[in-house]
């Protein structure tokens, strides 16, 4: 049903969103970035270093556990969904087929089966302060994300390397003007308000472990930012990648049985 300025719209779950709500929060992301930045407990940085966040230690010891619950996950690689399908508003920079994610968190959304599969992974994203969102993010071979950013400070974004190729130097990502390059038990941290882009140039996969959490922030830009993040979160394009989720995970069980 087509829905005007002022109707509601429905996500593939029936919930009512307002259109214009998301249309007020996107006139107004810059402005709420600006107020988190000078809130920001860490300083506004693309990049980040790993050792400005305690939680990181922790959690790269869990790389081994880690990436042994990945390989279960990955004996299951064709029924893992492209991003695309799981978040409609990635169709424009996902590489069709050659960007997957397996979710455990999204935008607060525990996804049951899939922290069933991966119980260490899932204890281990507890443990990050302010996690938004976690996921194994699969880079298939050849694959080219081209240049976009995030819509708020409110967030950063870390990645933990879990399955690198071995030409480290042809898998790579641009974070502003800085050069990136992932490694096994490493964990990189950025911005992505920040333009980046994401290259694959070798014939293996690459996978790591991304989390979303919020930025440390003072009192302002905690209410500012949690405002604008509780919006997102009941917005109709992350209500439908729930439900889409949802989908993949039945298509996850059946393919289980069968196999």
């Amino acid at each position: 049903m087509a829905t005007t300025p002022s109707s509601p719209a429905k996500s593939r779950r029936g919930i009512a969103v307002p259109d214009s709500w998301y249309r007020i929060g996107k006139k107004l992301r810059h402005r709420v970035s600006r107020l988190v930045a000078r809130s920001s407990k860490v300083g506004d940085e693309p990049v980040y270093p790993a050792a400005v966040f305690p939680w990181i230690a922790a959690l790269e010891v869990k790389w081994p556990e880690v990436r042994a619950e990945l390989e279960a996950v990955l004996a299951l690689r064709e029924a893992i969904p492209p991003l695309a399908s799981i978040s409609p508003d990635h169709r424009r920079i996902a590489p069709p087929g050659k960007w997957k994610s397996f979710f455990l968190i999204g935008y607060g959304y525990r996804a049951e089966e899939n922290i069933r599969r991966c119980p260490v992974t899932a204890a281990a994203v507890m443990e990050v302060p302010g996690l938004n969102s976690a996921f194994f993010s699969i880079l298939e071979p050849g694959a080219h994300i081209p240049r976009h950013r995030g819509v708020t400070k409110a967030i950063l974004t870390a990645h933990l390397g879990v399955i690198v190729p071995r030409e480290r130097e042809k898998c790579r990502m641009q974070v502003g003007e800085e050069m990136l390059h992932w490694a096994e038990g490493q964990t990189l941290v950025f911005d992505d308000t920040n333009h980046h882009e994401v290259w694959n140039d070798t014939d293996e996969p690459r996978v790591v472990l991304l989390m979303q959490f919020r930025r440390p922030v003072g009192p302002l830009g905690r209410i500012v930012g949690g405002l604008f993040l509780s919006g997102i979160r009941r917005s109709r394009f992350v209500q439908d990648a729930r439900a889409e989720m949802g989908e993949w995970e039945a298509a996850m069980q059946r393919l289980e049985r069968e196999s």
